[in-house]
C-alpha cells in the first residue's frame, strides 16, 4: 500500500471519527434539554402570597430529595474510588518480584519455642515427662510366689495335684 493511499484512508477514518463524536455530542445535549424538561417544568409564578409560600415548599422538599440523592451518589463513587485505589496498590504489590529468602534449620527447645510464641512476659517451662501417664507394672502369681519351687512341683505332681488344678478351674455348674 502505498504512503499516499495510507494518508488518504487516513483522513478519511478521521473525518469519519469527528462527524460521530458530532452526531454524539449532538445527542447528549438533546437527552440533557429533555432530561431538564421533564425534571424542570415551567415555572409559574402565582399572584397571592400563599400560593407563592406552598410553591417555595413545594421546592424546597424538591431540592431536599435531590441532595440526598447527590449525597448518596457521593459517597457511593467515593468509596468505588477507594476500592480502585486499593486494587491497584495490591496489583503493583503483585507485579513486582519477591525474593524469599532462604529458610535455615533451627534447632529449639520446646522451653524456648514457647517463649518465643508466647512472648517473654510469659515464662513457661513445658516438661513433657510430667504429663506421661504411669503405669505399674504388674507382678504374676508365679512370681509372687517366692516359696521353695520344688515345694510347687510336688503339689502339682502325681493324679492329686491334676485333680486339684481340675477342681479349681472347672466352671460351677448350672442347676
Amino acid at each position: 500500500m502505498s504512503t499516499s493511499r495510507r494518508m488518504h484512508l487516513k483522513s478519511l477514518l478521521l473525518q469519519i471519527g469527528e462527524a460521530m463524536l458530532k452526531e454524539e455530542a449532538q445527542e447528549a445535549e438533546e437527552e440533557k434539554m429533555r432530561y431538564v424538561e421533564e425534571k424542570c417544568p415551567e415555572l409559574s409564578i402565582p399572584g397571592c402570597m400563599q400560593e407563592l409560600q406552598e410553591l417555595c415548599r413545594k421546592l424546597h422538599k424538591e431540592i431536599d430529595l435531590v441532595d440526598d440523592e447527590r449525597y448518596d451518589m457521593e459517597f457511593k463513587v467515593n468509596k468505588s474510588n477507594k476500592e480502585i485505589d486499593d486494587l491497584k496498590l495490591k496489583v503493583q504489590d503483585l507485579n513486582r518480584k519477591f525474593k524469599k529468602p532462604a529458610l535455615r534449620k533451627v534447632r529449639m527447645s520446646a522451653d524456648a519455642m514457647l517463649a518465643a510464641l508466647l512472648g517473654s512476659k510469659h515464662k513457661v517451662s513445658m516438661d513433657l515427662r510430667a504429663n506421661l501417664k504411669q503405669v505399674k507394672k504388674e507382678v504374676k502369681e508365679e512370681e509372687k510366689q517366692t516359696g521353695d519351687w520344688r515345694k510347687n512341683i510336688e503339689d502339682k505332681s502325681g493324679m492329686d495335684g491334676r485333680k486339684k488344678m481340675f477342681e479349681t478351674e472347672a466352671p460351677t455348674p448350672l442347676c
